[in-house]
């Protein structure tokens, strides 16, 4: 059983100021919990977004800013009215400023039973050369 202290962090965190943002839908908005891997050639991001769908969720990238939000409707079945909830439904929404080591042409993303993946190819070092010396 998880302790009632355990139970807080699980909730979701809502974003605090939107301030800075014009958003056109009303409601809560939380930042999705991700997870971050790196390997040698890319970093992958793990996004939990439950209730969301491929066509809701917006990827962009702005000045090595990546923002991604999505949408999410409410599920209330038609006639009923919610009496008791144990998980709260919101929009998402999360940004990550990205080095110059990535490959912004390539950044792939999925996204399957809630969760994007999101996939940022690192840019191929450079390898050193030899410049070949010609006569005259």
């Amino acid at each position: 059983m998880i302790a009632e202290k355990e139970k807080s962090a699980l909730k979701k965190q809502e974003v605090g100021n939107l301030d800075t943002v014009e958003r056109t839908r009303s409601g809560k908005v939380f930042v999705p919990a991700v997870d971050i891997f790196e390997t040698e050639n890319e970093v992958i991001v793990l996004a939990d977004m439950p209730g969301a769908n491929e066509k809701s969720i917006e990827i962009t990238l702005e000045q090595n800013v990546l923002t991604i939000q999505a949408s999410v409707e409410d599920d209330t079945p038609e006639g009923f009215d919610l009496q008791y909830s144990e998980y709260d439904t919101g929009d998402y929404q999360r940004s990550f400023n990205l080095t110059d080591t990535i490959n912004r042409d390539k950044i792939d993303a999925k996204y399957t039973n809630g969760v994007l993946k999101l996939i940022l190819p690192k840019i191929e070092p450079v390898k050193p050369k030899k410049i070949e010396v010609k006569v005259g």
